[in-house]
C-alpha cells in the first residue's frame, strides 16, 4: 500500500510502498479514503523540537482520516466489514485509575495514532476496535474525516456553560479557533470575539460565523468591546493560539469570575501575572483531546441539528500530491487540508 512516511529525521516526509497491516484479534482494518492534515503532522514534518523528541522514524503520520472497514478481527463483534467510520485518535490503557473513572482522554498511559504508532496517512490502517466511531450516514465524508480536531474545539468550547456569554478566542484563525467560534454561536454564546494576526484566517474566522474578528498588533480589544457595548470583560476565554502574549491579553479582559479553556501549548517560557488570575477569580482548565466518549455524541448530534463547519475545509488534494498540501500548510493560508485516497 501507499504510505506517507516520516522515514528520516529530518525535515520532510515521503510517499513509500508499506506492508498493509495485520489486524490483531480485536482490531479493526480500515481502508482510508480521506485524511486530514493537522497542526501536529506539519510538526512532524518540520522536525521541530517537540517532533524530534516525540517521533520515532520510520514511523507512518497522520490521525485524522475517514474510511471503509475492510477487515475485522476474530473477537470483534460490533462492527462490520463495509461500515463508513472513523477513529478516535487516542489510544487508552483501560486499567489506570484515570481510565477506571471515565477520563481516558487523560489516560496515564496514552498512545497516539500517527504519533506513537503508525497512522492513518495510507491506504490502510490497522486500529483497536474500541477506537472505531461509527457516524450517521448523513454526515459528509469530508467533515468526518476532521471529526478529532472538531472534537478538540468542541472539548474546550463546551468546557463551560455559553448561553448568552461573551467569548474571546485567541488564534481564532486556526481551524480549532474557526470551529469552537461556530460552535459558540450555535450553542449560544452572545459575542464571540477573536483574536489572530493572519488576514486570512481573520477571514476565515468570519466565515465561520465570529461577531468580531481583531488583528491584535493593529487594532484594540477595547474599542471592540466598547463598539459592541460591553460593560464588563469577557466571560469564558478560549486559548488555541500557544502564544504568550495572547493569553495574557485575553487574561487581561476577563470578566471577574471567568473561565478559560486552555488547549494551546504554551511555551515552558511564558510570564503570567498571577495576581489578575487570584483577584480576578478566574477558572483555568487544561483541554486534551476529546473526552472519551462524550464529545464525540456531543459533536455528531450537533452536526445533525445544523452545525456548519464545512468552511473550515479550504484545500483538497490527491494524496500523491501531499508536498504541495504540506507547503500550503507550513505557509499557513489554509485552513484544513484534505488528501483523497480513493
Amino acid at each position: 500500500m501507499r504510505a506517507i512516511v516520516k522515514s528520516k529525521p529530518e525535515k520532510g516526509i515521503w510517499m513509500e510502498d508499506k506492508p498493509i497491516p495485520k489486524v490483531g484479534v480485536n482490531d479493526v482494518l480500515i481502508k482510508v479514503t480521506k485524511s486530514a492534515i493537522c497542526g501536529t503532522d506539519l510538526h512532524i514534518y518540520k522536525w521541530d523540537d517537540w517532533a524530534q523528541k516525540t517521533i520515532k522514524t520510520p514511523m507512518t503520520i497522520g490521525h485524522e482520516y475517514v474510511g471503509v472497514i475492510a477487515e475485522v478481527g476474530s473477537e470483534v463483534n460490533s462492527l462490520e466489514v463495509g461500515e463508513r467510520v472513523t477513529v478516535e485518535g487516542h489510544i487508552a490503557c483501560g486499567h489506570c485509575r484515570n481510565c477506571r473513572r471515565g477520563r481516558q482522554h487523560i489516560c496515564d498511559n496514552t498512545i497516539g495514532i500517527g504519533v506513537n504508532r503508525d497512522g492513518g496517512f495510507a491506504e490502510y490502517v490497522s486500529v483497536p476496535a474500541s477506537n472505531v466511531m461509527k457516524v450517521d450516514s448523513r454526515i459528509p465524508d469530508e467533515i468526518v474525516s476532521i471529526m478529532d480536531p472538531l472534537g478538540n474545539a468542541t472539548h474546550t468550547a463546551l468546557s463551560f456553560p455559553l448561553i448568552g456569554e461573551d467569548v474571546i478566542i485567541t488564534g481564532i484563525g486556526g481551524p480549532i479557533g474557526c470551529m469552537a467560534a461556530a460552535i459558540c454561536k450555535f450553542v449560544g454564546a452572545r459575542y464571540v470575539v477573536g483574536t489572530d494576526i493572519s488576514k486570512y484566517r481573520r477571514d476565515l474566522a468570519r466565515q465561520m460565523g465570529a461577531t468580531k474578528v481583531i488583528d491584535p498588533i493593529n487594532d484594540s480589544i477595547e474599542e471592540a468591546m466598547q463598539r459592541m457595548g460591553m460593560v464588563g470583560g469577557f466571560d469564558v476565554g478560549l486559548e488555541v493560539s500557544g502564544s504568550p502574549v495572547a493569553f495574557n491579553d485575553m487574561v487581561n479582559h476577563m470578566y471577574n469570575g471567568g473561565k478559560i479553556s486552555l488547549l494551546g501549548i504554551l511555551p515552558t517560557t511564558t510570564q503570567i501575572n498571577w495576581n489578575n488570575i487570584i483577584f480576578k477569580g478566574l477558572t483555568m482548565k487544561g483541554i486534551y483531546g476529546r473526552e472519551m466518549y462524550e464529545t464525540w455524541y456531543q459533536m455528531e448530534q450537533m452536526l445533525l441539528s445544523g452545525l456548519d463547519v464545512s468552511p473550515v475545509i479550504t484545500h483538497q488534494f490527491e494524496a500523491d500530491d501531499y508536498q504541495k498540501a504540506f507547503e500550503i500548510m507550513e505557509k499557513g493560508n489554509c485552513g484544513k487540508i484534505i488528501l483523497n485516497w480513493e
